[in-house]
């Protein structure tokens, strides 16, 4: 499978409209992101590539920010190098320990989770996946049913697979991470993991004990009600993809119209995750 990389620079830029074409480049196929100095690097299989696509993107945003971009070609041979050159293992508190496929393992940590980095977004190295990792990590997630919205590559369920969870739903609107979902988890002995592939709208009408939810923040306002629906008495939700201010206010706001009560919050560099609980 070969694939091209676009080269984004940016004169000036906000994190949120980064992080909106980011977004945008996903639904045009774009699959991997990188950041770099002045911008970010995305990948995508050239068979799936269109840039006149890219460019009428480019021109929707071009009133709000400045890019210039450049296209390369990676030779199949050369992209698990890529990866491996960038992918490195991770550990977080002291106890869980995140690698590839191509890392040793290291028994001597009580959680171990294995990820196929090469085809979807949450490898658990950006600032918001750790948080909730974090989060998670502390909280009591034995015999519970976990909703898992954006997941990525499916890291967040697979952890809480493996403290217990009962049930783990993980939902993602790109099809590249429902299947890297179904990957991972097989690839950690998660076998009670349901991946589905859209929005808000395929959210299975169960009741969950805990939701997480890192994505950004307007997707996160225009889904607060359904997770409310969807969320158990007392139960929590944890989300992340998003900065202090005005995004936690705005999402505090929106989570109070359906009886969810911040708790606390964390930060790390400029993101935010913060934990919600439903009273």
């Amino acid at each position: 499978m070969q694939y091209i990389k676009a080269i984004f620079k940016f004169k000036s830029i906000e994190d949120y409209q980064q992080d909106l074409l980011i977004a945008d480049l996903a639904d045009l196929g774009f699959d991997t992101f990188e950041d770099s100095e002045n911008g970010f690097t995305a990948f995508v299989i050239k068979e799936n590539f269109n840039e006149q696509a890219l460019i009428n993107l480019l021109n929707e945003h071009s009133e709000e920010f400045k890019t210039e971009y450049s296209l390369e070609d990676v030779a199949d041979e050369n992209w698990n190098s890529e990866w491996e050159k960038n992918f490195s293992p991770l550990i977080i508190d002291d106890v869980c320990y995140v690698r590839a496929t191509f890392h040793e393992p290291q028994p001597s940590y009580p959680y171990e989770i294995v990820i196929d980095p090469k085809m979807a977004f949450g490898t658990g190295h950006h600032q918001t996946t750790t948080m909730v990792m974090q989060y998670i990590l502390a909280a009591d997630l034995k015999d519970k049913n976990i909703l898992d919205m954006g997941c990525g590559t499916g890291i967040l369920a697979i952890l809480a697979g493996k403290l217990g969870a009962k049930n783990l739903v993980a939902i993602d609107y790109d099809d590249i991470c429902y299947l890297s979902t179904l990957e991972n988890a097989a690839l950690n002995n998660v076998e009670n993991l349901t991946a589905l592939c859209g929005s808000k709208e395929v959210i299975p009408n169960e009741e969950y004990d805990v939701i997480f939810a890192n994505i950004n923040r307007n997707i996160l306002l225009d889904q607060i009600g359904r997770y409310a629906e969807v969320l158990k008495s007392e139960g929590k939700i944890f989300f992340s993809g998003f900065y202090l201010e005005p995004d936690l206010s705005m999402i505090t706001a929106e989570c109070a119209k359906y009886e969810l009560r911040y708790i606390d919050h964390k930060q790390n560099g400029d993101w935010v995750a913060a934990q919600f609980e439903k009273y």
